[in-house]
């Protein structure tokens, strides 16, 4: 359907952006016109993408102002969050760029043998709003390097930004119909999932949406790759050093306005510590600064919309009817999506602070008394995507890496990706990887050759 999309400011309600929705024949020939640039664009040299994406990194890091400003104005992001990143994005351009041997042919067992990378063709690449530059790059980069085009399909919130960092690119040398942004309404994503111009899929975004993507793109024999989110759990041992890991804790959980995946959403400590680790990280956690998100000393500014602090006044509200004890902040009402930061303790089983992704600085807190207790928790829910463990002992740390069922587990650090590491998750987190090795593999055609010897 067509029409206009109007984006609200998450901070002040007010609009800040109208964008119209594509017609069917503009997507129609932006496909066709991103195909034919996909072509053109595989035939240059490796050497020649590689310069393009260096060019890239640079233009970035000149236009960090602009885009992270918009990154402000459109979700809310923090300002010295919004910078960082795209200082990310341009990182991560540098290691496809700089780092050797990605392209590289792989001997086989016989003479003749060769096992090669070579592009798959057009993908589309749909993504969300709370980190509207990192989510595109991490799946552009490694796509322009190998030779495929990429269809940008933004979250309504974020459709300026996706324009921005499509000129951006192209400034840097990307072809434009190489990258097209498509802000498309949801009832039009199939017809482009179907079309034969598109060879595989990617989302980040929500359960539902991943499962209708997923079936879409299988119908059609494409591959994908889905992240869908995650309740990452952080589990603090007795051994720990409690005041790192409360600082950790407070920086995972409000980073972004706690819209985060990969945020320590469930905080699972040792009950020989738990009560200095709760007396620091409250106290970390009420120390973090709400307000506006402009502003410098700003960490934590409003979540996206009125309905996502709906959603999250929902999940706390719940989970303390059922019997569990509020430490810190609670979620006010108002016009806009304010949630200060919140600690909740005594979690009940099968509430929603246990079982869902809650997408806000909204920390639940658990107390355990044995290892087998700890993972037993740390595993007690349907995703996968992430997990940090806190402990000096490096026989505990091996025993909960093995033990935790997640696409990543980190020792005394934050969750966080990498442009080196492969990156996403298991159960409902999703499927395949992104980033590092993993994510050229993810959507290239691993062509095997037997050749003349």
């Amino acid at each position: 359907m067509i029409g206009t999309v109007v984006i609200r400011s998450p901070h002040d309600g007010t609009i800040v952006g109208e964008h119209p929705r594509p017609p069917a024949r503009d997507v129609d020939a932006a496909l066709a016109a991103a195909d034919d640039a996909r072509t053109a664009w595989g035939r240059r040299p490796p050497a020649e993408r590689r310069a393009v994406l260096r060019q890239v990194a640079v233009v970035l890091r000149a236009r960090v102002a602009p885009l992270a400003a918009l990154a402000v104005v459109e979700m809310a992001k923090p300002i010295r969050q919004a910078r960082a990143e795209i200082e990310k994005c341009a990182a991560c351009c540098d290691w496809y760029a700089e780092t050797p041997g990605l392209l590289d042919d792989v001997a086989g067992p016989t003479i003749g043998d060769v096992v090669r990378l070579a592009p798959l063709g057009t993908l589309l690449a749909i993504m969300p709003w709370n980190y509207p530059y990192w989510q595109f790059v991490r799946v552009l980069v490694p796509a322009l390097l190998l030779g495929n085009a990429v269809v940008l399909k933004p979250a309504d919130q974020t459709i300026g930004c996706a324009h921005a960092l499509h000129d951006a690119l192209v400034a840097a040398g990307v072809p434009a119909a190489l990258v097209p942004v498509l802000p498309l309404a949801h009832d039009a994503i199939p017809p482009v999932i179907a079309a034969p111009a598109i060879a595989a899929v990617t989302l980040t975004g929500s359960e539902r949406a991943g499962r209708a993507v997923a079936a879409q793109a299988g119908a059609q024999g494409k591959p994908v790759v889905l992240e869908l989110g995650g309740s990452d759990p952080f589990v603090v041992w007795h051994d720990a050093d409690l005041a790192a890991a409360a600082q950790a804790a407070t920086t995972s959980r409000c980073l972004n306005n706690g819209q985060s995946c990969i945020a320590a959403k469930r905080i699972i400590v040792h009950a020989e510590v738990h009560d200095a680790f709760v007396e620091a990280f409250v106290a970390a956690m009420r120390a973090q600064r709400v307000g506006d998100p402009r502003d410098e000393a700003t960490d934590i500014g409003p979540l996206v919309s009125p309905p996502a602090r709906d959603t999250v006044a929902r999940q706390v509200a719940a989970t303390r009817d059922a019997g569990a004890r509020l430490l810190l902040g609670g979620v006010p009402d108002g016009p806009v999506g304010w949630c200060p930061p919140t600690v909740v303790a005594e979690i009940p089983d099968a509430t929603p602070l246990a079982d869902e992704e809650c997408f806000a600085p909204v920390a639940a807190l658990w107390r355990v008394v044995s290892f087998e207790a700890a993972l037993a928790r740390a595993n007690a829910t349907r995703f996968g995507l992430g997990a940090s463990v806190w402990t000096r002992d490096p026989s505990t740390w091996s025993r909960f890496a093995d033990g935790i069922v997640a696409g990543s587990v980190m020792a005394n650090r934050v969750m966080a990706s990498d442009p080196a590491l492969p990156f996403g998750g298991v159960r409902a987190s999703g499927v395949g990887r992104e980033l590092g090795h993993a994510g050229l593999h993810a959507f290239a055609n691993v062509q095997t050759l037997r050749g003349l010897v």
